[in-house]
């Protein structure tokens, strides 16, 4: 049985390669395709890194609108002026609660004579390095909100919550808004989403293990009247005064109670 002659080396034998000059001319021409595809890669690297280098509340701003939703831990930062001025020295000593409360609490700091704690709901997972530091300072703490805080009453003479109690059910939340407007001397601020104007991400459910459900003013009137909370009329006024007086519109619902004792 006679064997098949090698097609490779039939072609060697008979014929010349055609493409061997264009080989040739392609290894000659390879080292410029090199430089130019690193340069297309250095450029493609430099933009994503540009992309990336802006300040942490401008990737969540940006993140918010792309998803649909509103931060009201975001909204916090642009009414602190509206507050100092509604709550005067009730301004002194402040614990905020709701996410990214690293940056709300360095917000507070900035302002004179002013003392601020957080509670971050959420792990902190992404925490710059400015937020490590009020964590190691003791400012800044992660904490289940749906169970009892370790402070006793009037530790602090405002708290500002916002975003965390849209994760909550009736259940917790009758615990946990009492708790809170206990543990503050002067007052308790809520923010919480309009119905409709905010939807919950994907990784705040893998964190909170729920959707945000977005309650009316009307269901939180009336929540505060079942659970013997009271609005702080005087504060609502002041803060509607102050609010005339500002350019400022809040894409989220504010509420004002008087503190429990």
């Amino acid at each position: 049985m006679s064997r098949r002659p090698n097609a490779a080396r039939r072609i060697g034998d008979d014929v010349s390669i055609p493409f061997d000059g264009a080989l040739h001319s392609t290894a000659q021409t390879s080292p410029l395709l090199s430089i130019g595809i690193f340069v297309v890669g250095a450029l493609l690297v430099v933009g994503y890194f540009y992309h990336s280098s802006g300040s942490r509340s401008d990737d969540i701003s940006s993140l918010s609108r792309l998803e649909g939703g509103v931060s009201c831990s975001l909204e916090v930062q642009k009414i602190i002026p509206i507050l100092k001025k509604t709550y005067g020295d009730s301004m002194k000593k402040i614990l905020h609660i709701g996410p990214e409360t690293c940056s709300v609490v360095s917000q507070i700091l900035k302002q004179v004579d002013t003392e601020a704690w957080g509670i971050e709901p959420y792990e902190l997972d992404d925490a710059d390095s400015s937020c490590k530091s009020l964590v190691r300072k003791g400012s800044v703490r992660v904490a289940d909100i749906k169970f009892p805080l370790p402070y006793r009453p009037k530790t602090f003479s405002l708290v500002i919550v916002s975003d965390a109690l849209d994760y909550l059910s009736p259940k917790y939340l009758n615990k946990t808004v009492p708790q809170l407007a206990r543990v503050a001397s002067d007052g308790l601020v809520i923010l919480s989403g309009y119905p409709g104007k905010q939807r919950a991400k994907g990784s705040e459910l893998s964190k909170w293990g729920r959707p945000a459900k977005l309650r009316s003013s009307t269901w939180w009137i009336r929540f505060f009247i079942q659970t013997s909370l009271e609005e702080n009329e005087s504060a609502v006024k002041k803060f509607e005064q102050a609010v005339s007086k500002n350019p400022y519109k809040s894409a989220c619902q504010v509420f004002h109670v008087k503190p429990l004792h």
